[in-house]
This record gives C-alpha cells, structure tokens and sequence, in this order.
C-alpha cells in the first residue's frame, strides 16, 4: 500500500509528539479546584499526660468557662466546660509575645491584641495559628499537665 504523503522528518515527529504531550498533560490537569472558605485553624488534640505529668495547680484553682495564667509554668490552663481541661504554653503563636491574661473565656496576647478561644483558636487579631497545647487532666483534686 503507497501513500501519497511526504515523508516526515525527525524535528516534524518529534514536535508532533511533545505537543501531544503537552496538550495531553494540560487536560488532565484541568482547571484548578475552587478554593474553599478558609475555615479558623484547629487546636490540636493531645493525648492525656503520661504517670511523670507534674501537678501544676488544683483542680478548683481553674474555673469553669474560663482559665488561669500560671506564671511560674509559663502556661495558661482552661476549663471550658466541667472537667474538660486544655493546658497552652503561653507564647502567642503571631509574634511569640509572651500571653499573661485570661478575661473571662479569652486567652489574651497583650503586645498585638491576639485573642483565643479557651481551646487555643484564634478568634480576633493577627495571630492565626491555635496555641501549642499540652497534655492536660484531672487526677483527684489535682491538674496535671504532661
């Protein structure tokens, strides 16, 4: 069987075929996924202090609703609702301010105005990453933190 066409080069072959990579490798990248609301950042989940953990204040020393600066410890422990504990070294993840507040259900920075949830989000100012937990319970009468 003949062909009436000219016979093609190596550069005519070559060129052929990287364009159908290319136009093969555009199409399967398709266009790009919408972006999704940026959602505030998660605290992140600790597992429970291990049996060294140190006893870092008592248990009726940290309100309900609310926390309490420990400055000799340089954290900060909550107690959002009844007997669930949360424990956050106390440097502000924006600019590594030193937190020394709790007003009623905020953990507050003083140098730029970040303030957090008493789970360690943000929820107001420049600071968009949550606070860096520890491990944190109730033993007894006891808050330990791990």
């Amino acid at each position: 069987m003949s062909s009436n066409l000219p016979p093609m080069t190596r550069r005519a072959v070559l060129t052929s075929a990287g364009t159908a990579v290319a136009a093969g490798g555009l199409t399967a990248c398709g266009a790009p996924p919408s972006p999704e609301p940026a959602a505030p950042p998660a605290a992140t989940t600790t597992a429970p202090p291990g049996p060294d953990a140190e006893v870092v204040a008592a248990v009726a020393d940290v309100p309900v609703g609310s926390g309490v600066f420990l400055e000799g410890k340089r954290l900060v422990v909550t107690q959002p609702t009844a007997g669930d504990f949360h424990a956050f070294i106390a440097i502000c993840t924006h600019q590594g301010c030193n937190i020394t507040d709790v007003e009623d259900d905020l953990i507050v920075c003083r140098c730029h105005g970040s303030k957090f949830a008493l789970d360690g989000v943000p929820v107001d100012g420049p600071a968009k990453k949550p606070l860096k937990s520890r491990p944190a319970e109730a033993r007894g009468t006891d808050l330990v933190v791990g």
